[in-house]
């Protein structure tokens, strides 16, 4: 897996507008072009929020960058001209650990 994050902080006079945005129009359109399987949008404190974008491949990413970011950019860009610092991170997976749910089966 491949993880792509996003970090932006927002003037507060913009936060309304940036989740609203992120929430009806540029995080579903990323999701329509297909490159991730996952888009997580948290919220650190009331300016500062972080996208993280999940792929299957670094192909997968790769064809998000070389076909949707531009576009992508140049729309949040017509959106938020000023008030919004990005910056950007890829993190290829090297393992995960999950809990395991308990079951009735008897180990002893």
């Amino acid at each position: 897996m491949v993880f792509y994050e996003v970090s932006v902080e927002v003037r507060a006079d913009l936060a309304t507008a940036f989740e609203q945005y992120m929430r009806d129009k540029h995080l579903p359109e990323i999701m329509a072009t297909g490159c991730f399987v996952a888009i997580r949008f948290d919220q650190a404190t009331e300016t500062l929020y972080r996208t993280c974008y999940q792929a299957e491949t670094l192909e997968d990413y790769d064809r998000y960058l070389s076909e949707h970011a531009a576009d992508m950019r140049f729309d949040f860009m017509q959106h938020f001209p000023e008030g919004c610092t990005p910056s950007r991170l890829v993190f290829n997976e090297l393992f995960t650990l999950k809990r395991v749910e308990k079951t009735d089966e008897k180990f002893f």
